[in-house]
């Protein structure tokens, strides 16, 4: 099914009711296109239901509860007919030392983060498939590029995201359907005001007074900007795997990239030395 113009896209963004979410679903709408737009409270989304009568939906929905993404899924297509554009957004942060987490805090970081996207991507992907298009967006984030200290848990979901995502891009990329993993850098939102904290374990209070030293120069962005940057992404024909957002971030992926590279060359001797290719042991 071809995309035109004059053809309403229609949305499917999760954690639509605040952040990046929010600017998407406000973005999606002011464009002409439809949207559904679903969160676990979707009291904030009230006077865009009023004011987009017939082309917004918001639905309550858990993401880490994998049977009712995929009945609200359903009730998504029936409502619009069909998707175009896929939008895994919700999220959440816990900050702290590896050694603090607890399981609960990593589970919670994990099913949200990660989990929740597989979801939804799972009960989209039979009715993209079918139509033979349609775009799924990851938003990940610079933290699924690096890592940092008190980021581990996060960016193991983020990585973990990026991962899964990358293969899926190329299984249903014979199906017409796009997969694009959006790297975001500094934004307010309610992503840092909810974010959480592990408990504090004093061996590490070196590694926090160190951190504190540090200066961070970056200034965060409206989240309008991201959604301006996301419609251009959704209008290309030939959208990109990864697309990174801000000047800040953007720079660091390229220096951290760069790092790796240059590690992989000053280790290459010892990484060739340890293949030599023998005949199956049973044989």
């Amino acid at each position: 099914m071809k995309q035109t113009k004059s053809t309403p896209r229609v949305w499917f963004i999760t954690g639509a009711s605040s952040g990046l979410g929010l600017e998407f679903t406000k973005a999606a709408l002011s464009s002409g296109d439809k949207v559904v737009g679903v969160a676990r409270n979707i009291a904030p989304l009230t006077e865009l239901e009023k004011r987009y009568k017939t082309t917004f939906k918001s639905v309550k929905l858990d993401i880490t509860e994998r049977v009712s993404v995929f009945e609200v899924v359903e009730e998504a297509i029936n409502h619009f007919g069909k998707l175009d554009v896929v939008v895994n957004n919700a999220g959440n942060m816990v900050l702290g030392m590896v050694e603090e987490f607890t399981e609960g805090d990593i589970k919670q970081q994990i099913e949200t983060n990660f989990y929740g996207a597989v979801w939804v991507s799972q009960a989209v992907l039979p009715h993209l498939r079918k139509q033979k298009s349609g775009h799924i967006i990851q938003i990940s984030s610079i933290g699924g590029i690096l890592a940092g200290p008190m980021t581990g848990i996060y960016s193991a979901s983020k990585f973990a995201l990026e991962g899964f995502s990358e293969a899926l891009a190329q299984e249903v990329s014979h199906f017409g359907v796009h997969v694009s993993i959006v790297e975001p850098g500094g934004y307010w939102t309610n992503l840092y005001t909810n974010m959480q904290f592990t408990t504090i374990h004093e061996g590490y209070n070196p590694v926090r007074e160190f951190l504190e030293t540090q200066n961070d120069e970056s200034k965060d962005s409206h989240p309008k900007e991201a959604a301006t940057a996301l419609l251009k992404l959704i209008h290309n024909e030939k959208p990109p795997l990864r697309l990174i957002l801000g000047s800040h971030v953007f720079d660091a992926a390229i220096e951290h990239e760069l790092s790796k590279v240059k590690t992989w060359k000053d280790w290459e001797t010892v990484s060739r030395s340890a293949e030599k290719a023998i005949p199956h042991p049973e044989n």
